[in-house]
C-alpha cells in the first residue's frame, strides 16, 4: 500500500478515488511517564516517553487506515494528514486520515 502526502503518487496515474480513509488512535496519560517527563522538565531535553509513545500511536492510526483502504480495494493512500484533539482530560486522538485510490 503506496501512502503519500500528495495529491498524485510519482510515476502512476490515479484511476479512480475511493472515498475517505481513516484511522484513529487515542491514548491516555501514563503515570510513569509524566514523572519521566516530569523530571525532564525540571532539567530540560528531549521527553523521550511522549517521543516514542507518540510515534507508536501515529503508526497505529496510518495501520488501521491503511486496513481501511485495502478494505475498499485500494492500492493507495493520497493526501496522507495528521490531526489531533483532545477526547478528555489526559486522553488525546490522533487521527490519519487521506483518499482511498486505484492507481495504475
Amino acid at each position: 500500500m503506496i501512502v503519500v502526502n500528495t495529491e498524485t503518487v510519482p510515476g502512476h496515474q490515479v484511476v479512480e478515488a475511493l472515498g475517505v480513509v481513516r484511522g484513529s488512535t487515542i491514548r491516555a496519560k501514563h503515570i510513569g511517564r509524566d514523572i519521566m517527563a516530569g523530571l525532564r522538565n525540571i532539567v530540560g531535553g528531549e521527553v523521550k516517553e511522549y517521543t516514542e509513545m507518540l510515534t507508536e500511536t501515529r503508526n497505529e492510526s496510518v495501520y488501521r487506515m491503511k486496513q481501511e483502504a485495502r478494505a475498499m480495494g485500494a492500492d493507495a493512500v493520497v493526501n496522507l494528514r495528521f490531526t489531533t484533539s483532545q477526547v478528555m482530560s489526559g486522553a488525546a486522538e490522533l487521527l490519519a486520515y487521506g483518499t482511498a485510490v486505484k492507481i495504475k
